[in-house]
């Protein structure tokens, strides 16, 4: 690393396993009869195998892969909501995580009142939030909808309040995962610039999407995972989506 290059990410033979879990009827008709190894059996799923990589501050990182190659869960450990079982990550900066629409927000509270929640969930003071909260509102393009209880708006109006959330907390490193393929086109555009502002402001972005020619426009590298590791870590986007389409077909 030159005496100018910063790593905002530096990931070290991660490793992550998850528990098969068996139905209960397979556990209780094993215990009926006996079979007391076949009960108390922990078998598990290696989700993510060895990974090493670095990206350096202001980077853009596109993932791509099969189902179940472990995209989200790769995002979910960076984010720290999971914890390695081996290997060591180093995150220089605030991390925020956007997953899904609005993951994390409270249905029976009001847009305004999830914008508080989620700011504390990012350690975020209340004070800072408030100076924040006009900015976020406006750009969520929610309008009078922000006192109304979650639970009456659309997938799209979660979406984009959770990303005007993440976006204006100004996050060091921004995680994203799928947010950006919900919404109208005039706000996927909106995001995307967003985006690239971030990026001049030194921001490091990782974002997964299906959106290859999207990937292709904002990332400055692509990872394609395949079965828990890393298949290739290209600046050549073609490269990437061309093994990512023949990964596919192995399946």
């Amino acid at each position: 690393m030159s005496a100018d290059e910063v790593y905002s990410v530096e990931v070290d033979n991660l490793s992550l396993e998850f528990p098969l879990l068996k139905s209960s009827s397979d556990q209780i008709i094993n215990l009926l009869k006996g079979k007391w190894s076949l009960v108390f059996s922990r078998n598990k799923f290696e989700c993510l195998k060895d990974l090493s990589f670095k990206i350096k501050k202001g980077e853009v990182i596109g993932i791509i892969g099969p189902n179940g190659a472990g995209k989200s869960t790769l995002l979910r450990l960076l984010a720290g909501v999971y914890i390695p079982a081996e290997g060591q990550i180093k995150t220089n900066g605030k991390v925020a995580l956007l997953a899904g629409v609005g993951a994390g927000f409270q249905g029976n509270l009001s847009g305004r009142e999830n914008i508080y929640l989620s700011g504390s969930i990012y350690g975020i003071s209340n004070k800072e939030l408030k100076t924040l909260e006009s900015s976020i509102i406006e750009f969520s393009e929610i309008g009078e909808f922000i006192d109304r209880p979650l639970r009456t708006y659309s997938s799209g109006m979660r979406a984009r309040l959770a990303f005007s959330i993440a976006s204006n907390l100004s996050p060091d490193i921004l995680l994203i995962d799928e947010v950006i393929a919900v919404g109208d086109a005039s706000f996927k555009t909106k995001s995307m610039d967003r985006i690239k502002e971030m990026v001049k402001g030194d921001a490091t972005v990782i974002i997964i999407s299906h959106s290859q020619s999207l990937l292709a426009m904002i990332c400055d590298r692509i990872m394609c995972l395949h079965k828990g590791k890393i298949d290739c870590f290209t600046e050549n986007s073609d490269d990437a989506i061309e093994r990512y389409h023949l990964l596919s077909q192995q399946r």
